[in-house]
């Protein structure tokens, strides 16, 4: 959530801004700014009333005191509607607070200067590309053939006993897919990463704390009995431990990571590609997380880029970095980097991971601080990535690393799965 003091500051920078999004409720600043005059206004005239109020009662005590009763009644008299006015103007405050919060909440973050005009995925910026695309056999085959070949993935089951997009995984699947999340646990922890495990339900403070809601229920599963949430990604639990939380600056930078399923409804999901593993109900993922000094963010941000890289390459894996555009970004977010791999059996790129800064967005709405060495309270940044989501990165093993006589398993990988082949 953006702050009203920096939107009042900065009106036309805001405004350019939110443009580079392509936002569609622009006049939404200026209401803003609007709604905020109002609460100054009725702000300042609850308390100059409870200051009247204030000065009355201390005369009229003095007054009492003095044994001046009927001077004291007659001020009580002039003042008696003091108090139903006051409760008036602080119930007209209260609605303006909320009309004000409204506003805001639909506000999304405003874009890092680095970030790239444009609407659509084909506008994001290409910033590297590592390794030479894969080379595959003709009769190359695509993940969910391969997992049915070999017995690792049953997807049909998974839809007998949940439903499409909840794969059952078998054998050497279950075990690749076990060894994928103590390989990304165990790089997270020697890049400095404290593991956290967390509840995989979320109330609302927590899902609006990271901005899930109210942008994105429409995604989330929801128990409605208990109004809880099924997490769309660890990043929400994780984020949330320091919901309400006061920093001091020398426990800067927190460095979290978690593993986790993912639920995510995926409404509208369909065709040939999101079939397999491209795109599901549940999955597993390792998130890292990352509070930090404002003026260190955007290298920690590289930081967690470069981490993410490493994983790609020590997986064998070829990939590209993608610097989102304007209208690509998430609604949270002010800089974010996407690392696809590329699918050599079905010719196509697949995001495997987005790593991203928020700035102050998310703390903000998390009420997180940090005391700084002056005594200043500030708002740290908060910062996120997958390291990495297991379903794509599964598949482009499965196809990339496929020959005639089987799938070859990473090296990285042979310590925790025990084989290195799989046929």
């Amino acid at each position: 959530m953006l702050q009203v003091s920096y939107i009042r500051e900065n009106k036309e920078e805001v405004l350019a801004r939110l443009a580079v999004r392509n936002f569609a409720e622009p006049q939404l600043v200026e209401e803003v700014i609007h709604l905020d005059d109002q609460r100054k206004r009725t702000q300042a005239q609850a308390d100059e009333l409870l200051a009247k109020g204030n000065a009355a009662a201390k005369q009229i005590g003095e007054l009492m005191r003095n044994g001046k009763k009927e001077e004291a009644e007659a001020i009580k008299a002039e003042t008696s509607s003091n108090k139903e006015e006051v409760k008036a103007l602080q119930d007209e405050l209260a609605q303006i607070e909320h009309d004000l919060q409204q506003k805001l909440v639909q506000l999304p973050n405003l874009p890092h200067k680095s970030v790239p005009a444009g609407k659509t995925p084909e506008d994001n910026e290409v910033v590297l590309v590592n390794g030479d695309l894969p080379s595959l056999p003709k009769n190359a085959l695509p993940h969910w053939e391969l997992a049915a070949k070999y017995n690792l993935i049953d997807f049909e089951l998974g839809v007998k006993i949940t439903g499409a997009g909840f794969p059952v995984y078998k054998g050497k699947g279950a075990k690749l897919q076990r060894a994928l999340i103590n390989f990304f646990l165990a790089e997270a922890d020697k890049a400095g990463y404290e593991e956290m495990m967390v509840p995989h339900l979320v109330n609302e403070a927590s899902g609006f704390g990271t901005g899930q809601l109210p942008d994105k229920e429409g995604q989330m599963y929801h128990v409605g009995l208990d109004n809880l949430f099924l997490i769309p990604t660890a990043e929400v639990p994780v984020t949330n431990l320091y919901r309400d939380v006061i920093l001091k600056e020398e426990e800067l930078p927190i460095k979290n990571c978690g593993y986790t399923p993912c639920f995510r409804r995926e409404a509208g999901s369909y065709g040939a590609h999101v079939r397999g593993l491209n795109r599901l109900h549940q999955f597993d993922k390792v998130e890292i997380v990352q509070v930090v000094h404002p003026d260190y963010s955007y290298d920690v941000l590289e930081q967690m880029s470069a981490h993410v890289q490493g994983l790609l390459q020590k997986l064998g894996l070829q990939y590209r970095v993608l610097r989102l555009c304007g209208g690509d970004m998430g609604f949270t977010s002010a800089l974010t980097y996407d690392m696809e791999v590329f699918s050599a059996a079905q010719e196509r790129w697949l995001e495997v991971s987005s790593v991203s800064n928020f700035e102050t967005f998310q703390s903000n709405r998390l009420k997180l601080r940090f005391k700084g060495k002056e005594g200043k309270t500030q708002l740290p940044h908060t910062l996120n990535g997958s390291a990495l989501a297991l379903p794509r990165i599964l598949a482009s093993i499965l196809e990339n690393f496929q020959t005639e006589s089987g799938i070859k398993v990473p090296a990285c990988l042979v310590p925790y799965t025990g084989f290195d082949f799989i046929n």
